[in-house]
């Protein structure tokens, strides 16, 4: 799998233990940053929605509702997806991050559905499918493609 190695001059060239533990480390956050922002955003939804709707109305209503129990964890864990997703992008190509997550629109949709029984439309679900392909389609390739540039200070 292209995914578990670096780019190399020869791609047939095993990965060294460095690499491999980098290519490790980067599926753990590709995982980890695509589950985290869908089951973010399912708690930010299910918390809001214990809300009245005049709360959108004022921007201190929205800082009032931080302090419902289920706003403030999905909060909690979109600033962790931010951060995780920060550092997956010092180890790989933002046009492969971007994509490889895309997944979690996926499941989005998917907890929509069946945690919160929203309906979801014959559109929305081959939209869902179509982000599905692409997300394959670009994971099936290098996610490296320019060299990593070293920071100086």
């Amino acid at each position: 799998m292209q995914f578990m190695r670096l780019m190399t001059s020869d791609p047939a060239q095993p990965a060294s233990l460095e690499d491999r533990t980098t290519a490790l480390r980067v599926a753990r956050l590709i995982v980890l940053v695509t589950l985290l922002k869908p089951f973010s955003n399912l708690f930010l939804a299910w918390g809001m929605r214990q809300m009245p709707a005049s709360m959108v109305a004022h921007p201190l209503h929205l800082i009032a509702a931080l302090f419902d129990p289920l706003v403030a964890i999905g909060v909690l864990m979109q600033i962790a997806w931010l951060l995780l997703r920060m550092s997956l992008l010092s180890a790989a190509d933002l046009s492969y991050v971007l994509p490889v997550t895309a997944a979690g629109y996926v499941i989005s949709t998917l907890l929509g559905r069946i945690v919160l029984h929203e309906q979801v439309s014959l559109s929305r679900w081959i939209g869902a499918i179509l982000i599905s392909g692409g997300m394959a389609l670009v994971a099936s390739t290098p996610r490296l493609t320019s060299e990593p540039v070293e920071v100086t200070r």
